[in-house]
């Protein structure tokens, strides 16, 4: 049988299923009717022989995540105890979001190409001509006065730490959100916003190269800019899966193809808040302080290792990938 025919087939039962956990997310077994748990159990089981025969006759197919993800959430509703959702929370860091962010790593490197192109190219031209690099992004002008004038403006960040922390991690955490919905704009908005970004950084590190400032500059941006972008490019990379899901869902039907890519990059959105928290931590407290660039560096490599060490290593067994 081919792929297309098993799913043509069985298809109706999957998304039978979806609707019914759909159902019971907020409020448990205890919202469905004695028809729906009945249904629950005999798709659940149905599933679950489904997801067999796909990892046997189709494993490279996206069907075996699609049902992978399905049969998870399903068991999940059935059996999860108080104890077992704590127990989640666990497994959610140890093992589902680096796994998640190992399958879906394409989508983020397309994020980190799609917002360091435009820094490159910009930075390059800020570089031999800074008016020229302002006439590329209306309203920098500002922040290019501020670098001739030798202004660095991140020191009133030190007026109050704690402040300026929650108001760093505030907008971070609205940007990284910003990028990942912009996925449900087929992820224009998602490649805008990632460009834009991209754009500004460019701008402002080329000029302030170009003027014997740079020093200056990365002795604020070094500390916790390696956390900042990291976050920032997983959540490009989610948005950008909800847009291919759409643009390109495959022998799923739109709909499946959108629920898998839409939980998954829900997934990594919610890995990227305490990441940004820490990177907000640190903007907010080391990196406009007066501490030696060395200093702040080492941070950045740490943070960097850390990070990607946990992301690329972590969760690696020889059980099958969950994602739910």
């Amino acid at each position: 049988m081919l792929a297309e025919d098993f799913i043509a087939t069985k298809k109706s039962n999957w998304e039978r299923l979806a609707a019914i956990l759909d159902r019971s997310q907020l409020g448990g077994l205890a919202v469905l009717s004695a028809e729906e748990l009945t249904e629950l159990g005999r798709l659940y089981r149905s599933a679950t022989s489904d997801l067999a025969v796909a990892r046997r006759d189709f494993g490279t197919h996206r069907l075996v995540d699609y049902l992978n993800e399905l049969v998870a959430r399903a068991h999940g509703a059935v059996y999860q105890s108080p104890a077992g959702r704590r127990r989640g929370v666990v497994e959610f860091f140890t093992t589902t979001l680096p796994r998640t962010f190992r399958a879906t790593w394409v989508y983020t490197f397309a994020a980190f190409l799609m917002f360091m192109l435009p820094a490159l190219a910009s930075f390059w031209v800020a570089y031999r001509d800074p008016a020229a690099g302002a006439a590329l992004f209306p309203g920098i002008e500002d922040r290019i006065q501020d670098i001739r004038d030798g202004h660095e403006w991140w020191k009133s960040l030190n007026d109050g730490n704690a402040a300026g922390a929650s108001m760093i991690m505030t907008n971070n955490i609205r940007v990284t959100i910003l990028a990942f919905a912009g996925g449900t704009l087929l992820g224009i908005f998602t490649l805008y916003l990632l460009a834009q970004n991209g754009l500004m950084l460019g701008i402002v590190a080329g000029v302030a190269q170009s003027l014997g400032f740079a020093a200056n500059l990365w002795g604020f941006v070094a500390a916790h800019g390696t956390l900042e972008l990291s976050a920032i490019f997983i959540a490009g990379g989610a948005g950008m899966q909800l847009g291919w899901a759409i643009v390109r869902p495959g022998l799923l039907t739109r709909r499946a193809a959108l629920l898998l890519a839409a939980r998954r990059a829900a997934l990594l959105l919610l890995g990227c808040v305490p990441i940004l928290a820490i990177a907000g931590t640190i903007e907010g407290f080391l990196s406009p302080s007066d501490a030696p660039l060395w200093v702040k560096l080492a941070v950045s490599l740490l943070s960097g290792v850390l990070l990607y060490s946990y992301l690329l290593l972590a969760g690696r067994d020889r059980r099958p990938t969950r994602y739910g």
